[in-house]
């Protein structure tokens, strides 16, 4: 008997075909990430405004800000592509600079918004008792008060502009994010790994911070990414009152405003084309949160 057999291996066949090897998808895990086709495209369509708010400056053609008489209500032209306004600024230079002020906004109600709703509604969750029946009540009390009529408010107390109306909207978004968190930590709080946590002696602070607010996070995202789209909506149709952004800074409410004598005249590009741009971030927005709250709830499209 050969040495190969006494050590108990098997002698290796010469012709024994090989596993055949797959090619690793590099792109498998981005195209789950993104959903169906409508989904995939409003992720672009948000990619896109991001980045034109981001270089703005340096992508727009003109100076929005400056205009000329003889160049009032102009239609589209190699020189502008979207036509004028009816002060002679070119609309789409005003659109691009615009989108940074636009959505700046929502983008401040959201953070603030959801910094302190986070921190009532895990304070009022991880309390409970009658602290969390009151805290209850004032969320309700907020509720009843729509955030474009506090806007308003803010508005006709402090003066025309972006800082009044941001403050006073984030305080009426700031219930629903307080009362899905609270929701969200009363049922996190009775689970094993809480338990695990309070037995190794950490304190409430670190257990929430470390343990729950992880857990949670993604449901949070899900929920302000719909609450963007709505902040944006309000904030533009107070520019479109005159009570949000103030010219001579690009806006898209503003335009919106400043186009409807246009639209009476037969150019309705300056007002007709930032409403677009409204609605087509407004429904991207919605669209992709919905599709992130149901991969969170387990319902994959």
């Amino acid at each position: 008997m050969s040495t190969l057999h006494e050590a108990g291996t098997k002698p290796r066949t010469p012709n024994a075909p090989r596993p055949a090897r797959t090619r690793p998808d590099r792109f498998a895990r981005l195209r789950r990430l993104g959903g169906g086709p409508l989904q995939r495209t409003c992720l672009v369509l948000l990619v896109l405004f991001v980045l034109v708010a981001l270089f703005a400056p340096w992508i727009a053609p003109q100076d929005p800000t400056f205009g000329q008489l003889g160049d009032t209500l102009l239609g589209p032209s190699p020189e502008h592509w979207l036509g004028t306004d009816q002060g002679g600024h070119d609309t789409l230079s005003a659109l691009i600079v615009g989108t940074r002020t636009s959505l700046a906004g929502p983008l401040a109600v959201v953070l603030f918004s959801t910094v302190l709703g986070i921190a009532v509604g895990l304070f009022a969750g991880w309390r409970g008792g009658r602290l969390d029946t009151a805290i209850g009540r004032v969320l309700d009390v907020l509720f009843a008060f729509p955030a474009l009529l506090l806007a308003i408010l803010a508005v006709a107390l402090f003066g025309k502009g972006m800082t009044a109306p941001v403050i006073a909207m984030a305080i009426a978004y700031m219930p629903y994010t307080a009362r899905l968190v609270r929701g969200l930590a009363v049922q996190e709080k009775s689970r094993p790994y809480i338990a695990a946590y309070r037995v190794q002696g950490h304190s409430g602070l670190y257990v929430t911070v470390r343990g729950l607010l992880p857990n949670i996070a993604p449901t949070l995202l899900a929920q302000s990414t719909v609450n963007f789209g709505y902040a944006l909506l309000d904030l533009a149709a107070l520019s479109f009152l005159g009570l949000g952004v103030q010219p001579p800074t690009p806006d898209w409410g503003a335009m919106i405003n400043q186009g409807q004598a246009a639209v009476l005249q037969g150019q309705p590009l300056s007002a007709i084309v930032p409403a677009v741009a409204v609605v087509l971030v407004v429904v991207a927005f919605n669209v992709v949160g919905e599709d992130l709250g149901d991969r969170l709830a387990g319902r994959d499209s």
